[in-house]
């Protein structure tokens, strides 16, 4: 059966990967063993997708990613360039702590800036925003925008990459979309 995804002559896929239909691998990436791959992704030059990785629909890595094991990217996820996960929280040379990988989930429409660092364990809720740079070391709200090391909530954002500016009702408009949240408890809704 002929492949249903692109992977430049560069790209190494190893055996027993998951790829999904119309989704494309660049230069001198690494797909490695067991991994998951839904359909649609673009994966930069210079990836690595470690062992049992899972990336959903329309995930964007770009260049020099590691994503590995302990990884799940939900759908629409956008992985900025050289940004870094981690998967092992006291990781030693000398100490093998292979199988204690701490799992990382980015929930769907997340966005990840330049050269920012996701520190394990710490869902990453639905359309979050981590700004270029930002050092994540906790759990980050959905629609949240944070940044800085360690890594703050400055704000919300919409669906549409646009920061929110909610009025005195607790609701805002996304200038792109125009579609409304509400912003209730510390927690922010979009309103169907």
């Amino acid at each position: 059966m002929e492949k249903e995804y692109f992977a430049h002559e560069t790209a190494v896929i190893d055996e027993n990967c998951s790829i999904g239909k119309g989704t494309k691998i660049w230069h001198f990436s690494h797909i490695m063993s067991t991994c998951i791959i839904g359909q649609n992704c673009n994966i930069g030059q210079n990836v690595v997708v470690s062992p049992g990785v899972v990336l959903g629909n329309n995930v964007k890595i770009q260049n020099n990613v590691s994503v590995y094991t302990g990884v799940i990217c939900e759908d629409d996820v956008f992985l900025g360039p050289s940004m870094v996960f981690t998967n092992v929280v006291n990781p030693r040379s000398s100490v093998n702590r292979r199988g204690q990988y701490v799992e990382t989930l980015v929930k769907k429409g997340v966005t990840i800036g330049a050269n920012a660092t996701i520190v394990c364990g710490y869902p990453i809720g639905e359309y979050a925003f981590i700004g270029a740079g930002a050092v994540v070391t906790k759990e980050v709200a959905p629609y949240a925008l944070v940044i800085g090391n360690p890594a703050k909530q400055v704000g919300w954002m919409s669906e549409y990459g646009h920061k929110l500016k909610f009025n005195e009702n607790g609701e805002a408009i996304c200038p792109e979309s125009n579609e409304k949240y509400k912003r209730e408890n510390n927690k922010v809704i979009k309103v169907k």
